[in-house]
C-alpha cells in the first residue's frame, strides 16, 4: 500500500534538499516522479524546486483550488509515475490533503509532502495540519536555533530583525524575513 509522508521542519532545515535527493534516488533507478510546489512562492524561479544549497529540479505548479488527484492521474496516465513529492505542503488546502490520500489510496503512488509546520505566530499552517492528521508517516527534519537547542519555531522579522507579531500567515520570504528558533527563544522574541 502507498503511504503519505509528512516531512516537517522550521525554516532552513534541508526540507527541499531532502525532496530532491529523494526525487534523485527514484531517478536514478529508472522511476519517474511528478514534483509539485505552490504558484505563489516566488522567491526562486517558477515551477521549480530550490534548495538553498542551489540544486533545483522542474516542477509542476499548484494553485489554490486546484484538484491535485486528477493533476496526479492526468500525468500518471500519460507518463506513469512512481512518487509524488510536494515542496511547501503547508501551503495546502484541507480538500487537497485530502486528494493526495487518494493517489495513495486509489492510484497506488507514494506521496511525500515537505514542509512548515507552523507560521511565524506558532499556529499550525492549513496543509500542515491535516497532513499531521492525516499521513501514514510523520517525521520531523531538525535544524537548530542560535543557542544551539532544537529549533521548532519561525519568527518573522523586520528590517532591523525585530519579531513582528502581526500580519498574514503567508508571506513569502526568506533568511532576510524568518529565523528559527527554539521554543524558549520564540517566546522572547515574540513576546517581547
Amino acid at each position: 500500500m502507498a503511504k503519505l509522508y509528512f516531512y516537517y521542519s522550521t525554516m532552513n532545515a534541508g526540507k527541499s534538499t531532502t525532496l530532491l535527493q529523494s526525487s534523485f534516488n527514484y531517478r536514478e533507478r529508472g522511476m519517474d516522479t511528478l514534483l509539485l510546489t505552490a504558484a505563489f512562492d516566488d522567491r526562486f524561479e517558477r515551477g521549480k524546486v530550490t534548495s538553498r544549497i542551489g540544486l533545483s529540479q522542474e516542477a509542476s505548479l499548484f494553485h489554490e483550488g486546484d484538484n491535485l488527484f486528477e493533476m496526479v492521474a492526468d500525468h500518471h496516465f500519460s507518463t506513469p509515475i512512481h512518487c509524488v513529492l510536494v515542496d511547501e505542503a503547508q501551503f495546502l488546502s484541507k480538500e487537497q490533503v485530502w486528494q493526495l490520500t487518494d493517489v495513495c489510496d486509489q492510484l497506488s503512488i507514494p506521496v511525500l509532502c515537505y514542509g512548515i509546520r507552523t507560521d511565524f505566530q506558532g499556529q499550525l499552517f492549513p496543509g500542515s495540519k491535516w497532513l499531521l492528521a492525516w499521513a501514514d508517516t510523520l517525521e520531523e527534519l531538525k535544524t537548530i536555533c542560535h543557542c544551539g537547542t532544537k529549533a521548532t519555531m519561525v519568527v518573522r522579522v523586520d528590517e532591523h530583525g525585530d519579531a513582528i507579531q502581526e500580519g498574514s500567515q503567508v508571506e513569502i520570504g526568506g533568511n532576510d524575513r524568518y529565523v528559527s528558533l527554539c521554543r524558549r527563544h520564540f517566546k522572547e522574541a515574540y513576546l517581547g
